[in-house]
């Protein structure tokens, strides 16, 4: 079942996180930005839009990007005081807590300086301290050396710069060089990768569309090179990360399948407690919990399912369940020469 849209929020929590949006950001809002944001339909952002421009005297201008709609606010004045109430400030801090592993000791300091320099706009100066938050990361990748490799893409993706790239794949010897214009860069297992559509080289004369859009992990990049003197690339009006990535389970997009599983103990409170898969169904019969969804990605499955030892049963599909059993019987036979 598909998830719902968020029927919580208020339509005047909504109408007023749209209007700080548009007010605040100083750029253009897509339609399909706005309403994943507010988790709304688009008929509904066209709606707060129209209530907006008639009781606040806001004139909202809307120009097409393409085929894609586009929101911006045709004059408006800074407010005389943009205050940060401590609770703002409180969140600001617990997000770059949380990101430190993400970011690097570069981007880490930036965030920290811009969140000092931002202690000026409280209006009440009262006790914040970001001693109150932390996060614990083992296994997790430093991405200090790659300072240089997130800043030229962050600037490539907004100049809509196509990028020259050298890049080691962990399944090749040797580092590939070929171009990319870079779309997203997102998290995932607590490590950053890039998602990205493949450029033509301008030194071939013959160029194959590649069935799948690359996704690169932003560690294994060796250089990225911007040549500003090209022409920009246009977004594809189509693109859509949420729908490319988060519908189905697996960061590899591959043939989607139809996957059933079933847990005990801790395991069956973890997997009860987390989202999985946009579309999975989980049912619990006393102490067992069973789930049902949709993946993309064999090898994740299989990683997944023997990650919860044996508290997990893989039901379905067939084939996968006769590559764990093996993959099983393979680690027995392997224990037991080593214990020999």
């Amino acid at each position: 079942m598909p998830r719902k849209r968020d029927m919580d929020k208020s339509y005047g929590e909504k109408v007023i996180r749209l209007f700080a949006s548009l007010l605040f950001a100083g750029r253009p809002h897509s339609l399909t930005e706005l309403a994943n944001m507010l988790d709304c339909s688009k008929q509904t952002i066209a709606r707060i839009v129209r209530d907006i421009e008639s009781s606040y005297q806001v004139e909202i201008e809307k120009m097409m990007r393409g085929r894609e709609a586009v929101y911006v606010i045709k004059s408006r004045k800074p407010p005389a005081a943009a205050y940060l109430a401590p609770s703002e400030m409180n969140l600001l801090w617990m997000c770059r807590a949380f990101t430190e592993r993400l970011l690097g000791k570069q981007l880490f300091q930036e965030a920290r300086d811009a969140l000092d320099k931002s202690r000026a706009l409280l209006k009440y100066q009262t006790s914040i301290c970001d001693a109150n938050f932390a996060c614990f990361y083992p296994g997790t990748i430093d991405y200090t050396p790659h300072q240089e490799t997130i800043s030229a893409l962050i600037k490539a993706m907004n100049d809509k710069h196509v990028c020259k790239v050298t890049y080691k794949s962990p399944y090749n010897e040797r580092s590939k060089t070929f171009y990319i214009k870079p779309l997203k860069i997102f998290s995932y297992k607590d490590a950053l990768y890039l998602h990205a559509l493949r450029a033509k080289d301008p030194w071939q004369t013959k160029y194959v569309e590649p069935e799948f859009d690359p996704v690169l992990a932003i560690h294994r990049f060796r250089k990225v090179e911007i040549d500003e003197t090209k022409a920009h690339f246009e977004v594809p009006k189509e693109y859509d990360f949420q729908k490319a990535f988060n519908q189905t389970f697996g960061i590899i997009k591959d043939e989607k399948f139809e996957v059933e599983a079933e847990f005990t103990g801790w395991a069956a409170i973890y997997v009860e407690e987390r989202v999985w898969s946009n579309d999975q169904i989980i049912t619990r019969d006393g102490e067992k919990v069973r789930i049902k969804f949709t993946a993309s990605s064999e090898p994740e499955i299989i990683s997944w399912i023997l990650s919860f030892g044996d508290q997990a049963k893989l039901i379905k599909p067939d084939l996968i369940v006769k590559q764990v059993s093996e993959k099983i019987d393979r680690m027995v036979i392997i224990c037991s020469c080593d214990s020999e």
